[in-house]
């Protein structure tokens, strides 16, 4: 577990530079390198924390609580390994609340700036977690009722000793919802263009635009570990392959590191080059694209019973 937060803690910056690299030789560009964002970070954290005249305990509470209902999360669920010391935090509803709490508390600290780009992020983004936390829930629950658990370590060790299991309606359905929400919950495109500032478009960047220094570098980092942990979940469900085991030594520790570091690089990189031959969508689309994947992972669940 211990190396497991290791890897995402020090690894989810570097994903993002990874993506944000991609994004750039695809679009002609040199790009700033993969560690660009650790740069970034260290420099936040050498700045002053200014809090807006007028807030209150929401506005400073928000930054540590995301990162630390992340750190939970990136601890219990199987990324590495699929036996955790955190198994009662395992649950899929457990994972899904701490995700949620994250979100609400950034929301509220957007709100307690009282100005109105805080409120339009935070409105906007609680109306993408009433979409994204119920789909969360139904893809991952449709895989979880051949196991007979919501734990997600069961899930993940009865996926990887069947693998065939995957071949069905409902891991395709499950899959496709989940990686929608997945873009959702991360701020990509085409929910969130997590490169601009521009006041039609914003989402998560309203929120934060507020804080400075270290409580803006714990956001962010806290941020890259969500989107890390997030393609984490969905290579674990979907490509189990190398995670560790209960009775796994430390050569299988390691090999299970490097194909949690491949598999979720490769699929950052997917997703970051997806970005460039991709719009945003209208906002008043975002709604509509998100009711699509919870039908489909409702379809999921109906599939699983139907097909059980």
């Amino acid at each position: 577990m211990v190396l497991q937060l290791l890897v995402v803690a020090a690894g989810a910056p570097l994903l993002v530079g990874l993506m944000r690299q991609v994004r750039a030789r695809l679009e002609g560009r040199a790009g700033a390198g993969v560690r660009q964002p650790w740069r970034d970070l260290r420099k936040l954290v050498r700045k002053e924390a200014i809090a807006p005249h007028g807030t209150g305990w929401p506005f400073r509470a928000a930054p540590p609580l995301l990162a630390g209902t992340t750190l939970v999360v990136a601890a219990a669920v199987p990324l590495v390994t699929a036996d955790s010391p955190l198994d009662g935090v395992a649950d899929l509803f457990a994972v899904a609340a701490l995700l949620a709490l994250g979100s609400v508390a950034l929301a509220l600290g957007g709100l307690d700036t009282g100005t109105a780009f805080g409120g339009m992020g935070a409105s906007r983004e609680m109306t993408v977690l009433a979409l994204v936390e119920p789909t969360i829930l139904l893809a991952v629950f449709a895989l979880s009722i051949r196991v007979g658990t919501t734990d997600l370590g069961a899930i993940v060790t009865a996926t990887a000793s069947s693998p065939l299991s995957l071949i069905s309606p409902v891991s395709l359905l499950a899959a496709v919802a989940l990686a929608v929400v997945t873009i959702a919950e991360s701020g990509r495109i085409p929910v969130d263009n997590p490169s601009t500032h521009l006041e039609l478009t914003m989402i998560h960047e309203a929120m934060i635009l507020e804080y400075a220094g270290p409580d803006l570098a714990l956001i962010e980092w806290a941020s890259a570990m969500r989107l890390t942990v997030m393609l984490g979940l969905f290579a674990g469900l979907f490509a189990p392959f190398g995670i560790a085991t209960a009775t796994a030594g430390p050569v299988a520790l390691l090999v299970a590191v490097v194909a949690f570091a491949a598999k979720v690089a490769l699929l950052g990189g997917a997703l970051a080059a997806g970005e460039v031959f991709m719009a945003k969508l209208r906002l008043f689309r975002i709604p509509e694209l998100l009711a699509g994947s919870f039908l489909m992972a409702l379809l999921a669940v109906a599939a699983s019973f139907f097909l059980a």
